[in-house]
């Protein structure tokens, strides 16, 4: 069973989260936001209340509030970080995007392994099927966990919502292709952890998001016993 414990961080409450399986404590850092000190302090306690050692950062896109965190979890930990190559215009953006908000720009000098649709990230005993998501940024990208039935959806569906497609290198007909192609399509006890707000499920989501409408479906019932541990901090 997978394990993930997340806080929201930032001004823009980004879900940042670890992941990892069963008694293997070596985890998989998703979009890492932490943007202050404190902040920082607080996410290194979570992992050592757990025991969890970093093995990789895995990236669903480059947006400033989900990058905070990467250049000083790489240099501190040395692992590798996963992001599409797309997502090199994001991080150009975030200059332009940290501007108005007063935030500080992230450090972007991080290097990164290459992903695309289609790719698959092994991390311990973890096997992430990356999705490929564009829409709410050309290089937005989703990590399926087939086995246990968990998708990290980042900034691409979030519960009763989409991921907003107006900033630049956006693209909504893109965005709202992802969600209907690639991720509707998926098992309905599939359980959602999104960039922003609460967990929910691919049935859920079919059944009730406005944004899907026509196309909501009859909540499907899934087993309560397949949740994965979820502990807010």
């Amino acid at each position: 069973m997978l394990k993930i414990i997340h806080a929201s961080y930032n001004l823009f409450q980004e879900n940042t989260m670890a992941v990892w399986k069963d008694d293997d404590k070596r985890c998989a850092i998703v979009d890492p936001g932490f943007s202050t000190e404190r902040e920082k302090e607080h996410f290194h306690t979570m992992l050592a209340e757990n025991g969890l050692k970093p093995e990789a950062i895995l990236l669903t896109h480059a947006h400033a509030d989900h990058i905070f965190g990467v250049k000083s979890l790489q240099d501190e930990f040395g692992i590798p970080v996963y992001m599409h190559p797309e997502e090199r215009k994001i991080l150009q953006f975030n200059t332009e995007l940290c501007g108005p908000f007063r935030m500080p720009v992230p450090d972007s000098g991080f290097s990164f392994t290459e992903i695309l649709d289609g790719s698959v990230v092994e991390i311990a005993s973890m096997r992430f099927e990356v999705i490929g998501t564009p829409g709410h940024t050309p290089g937005g990208v989703c990590y399926y966990e087939r086995q246990n039935e968990t998708l990290l959806s980042g900034d691409t569906l979030f519960a009763g919502t989409i991921g907003r497609s107006d900033l630049k290198w956006g693209e909504y007909d893109d965005l709202i292709r992802s969600v209907m192609e690639k991720l509707m399509v998926l098992d309905s006890r599939t359980r959602v952890f999104p960039g922003h707000g609460p967990q929910t499920s691919i049935a859920r989501e079919k059944s009730t998001n406005p944004f899907l409408e026509p196309f909501n479906e009859k909540e499907e019932e899934y087993p309560e016993d397949l949740e994965p541990i979820s502990i807010s901090h």
